[in-house]
């Protein structure tokens, strides 16, 4: 009976805890939405903590007004899917081999990877190899720099030297080759550190910035993150204002710079409930050890 109440004792402080823990995640997020849909007299009070005062749409109406944003809109997304499928392709391409101790120069290519997740050529070569090459103001500069994270794919090849060796021994004595081995036999059961790797490609790209302001200076051109920001920027140096009926509105800066945050995180948001199970199981590689 004792342990009973220790056990339900323990339970409930640990739900306790929990509950205060995503309460304190979440706070800030859920005050950003309220600002964005609050009035520009209970922002300048500061009546507003986790609910919207005096609702409002204006400050939406001020950034999906603007007839670039929509184009910038479709641009991430097509940007963010196409990395994504092109970093995760050279990942795998990189990570199956490098699994492989029969690999020769194994050893020296792992440490070439592993300096480069500490060391980097900086801002400014990079800039100057991308423009030597020709790819500002296109979506390779967006892509190619970072087209494979060195951190990920020592994760992907942790990974494929967890599956038993004798899965792919059997698939090369029935007459399959590496290519063959990689499609059907390692690919299938790596849907987990795929999803999870793949998220965080998306999640990196999508909120990628500065290398968008360094490389794009075309607006047609312009991601999300960087259409936002210029939104941001103009209504901090000019008075922003709509038009409703014959009234003219002024909309404050804190208002504008809430309603680009939730447009801006709500999109990749959508992504995680798809990915949630693979999610959860592909942030566990590694950690049980036969």
């Amino acid at each position: 009976m004792v342990l009973n109440d220790q056990s339900r004792a323990a339970r409930w402080t640990t739900g306790i805890f929990v509950m205060a823990a995503i309460f304190l995640c979440l706070a800030p997020f859920v005050h950003i939405f309220a600002l964005s849909l609050s009035s520009n007299s209970a922002i300048l009070s500061g009546k507003v903590t986790l609910f919207p005062v005096g609702f409002n749409l204006d400050a939406y109406r001020q950034v999906l007004g603007d007839s670039s944003m929509i184009r910038s809109l479709l641009y991430s997304i097509v940007l963010t899917v196409s990395y994504t499928l092109f970093a995760l392709a050279l990942t795998v391409a990189a990570a199956f081999p490098l699994s492989k101790d029969k690999l020769k120069g194994r050893k020296g290519l792992m440490v070439v990877i592993i300096v480069t997740m500490f060391f980097s050529g900086g801002a400014i070569p990079e800039y100057m190899l991308v423009k030597e090459l020709g790819l500002t103001n296109t979506m390779g500069s967006l892509i190619l720099p970072i087209l494979i994270n060195p951190f990920f794919l020592m994760i992907v090849i942790t990974f494929f030297r967890a599956i038993p060796s004798a899965l792919s021994e059997a698939a090369e004595m029935d007459g399959a080759g590496h290519l063959r081995t990689l499609l059907q036999i390692v690919l299938p059961m790596s849907m987990p550190v795929m999803a999870t790797i793949g998220l965080f490609y998306a999640v990196g790209r999508w909120n990628g910035f500065m290398d968008s302001l360094y490389y794009i200076t075309d607006p047609d051109q312009f991601p999300i993150q960087l259409k936002l920001y210029q939104i941001v920027q103009n209504s901090m140096t000019n008075d922003t204002t709509i038009t409703e009926g014959t009234q003219y509105i002024k909309i404050l800066p804190e208002s504008i710079k809430a309603a680009s945050i939730m447009l801006a995180t709500v999109p990749i948001l959508l992504v995680y409930p798809w990915l949630q199970r693979y999610f959860i199981a592909g942030s566990t590689v590694g950690a049980v050890k036969e």
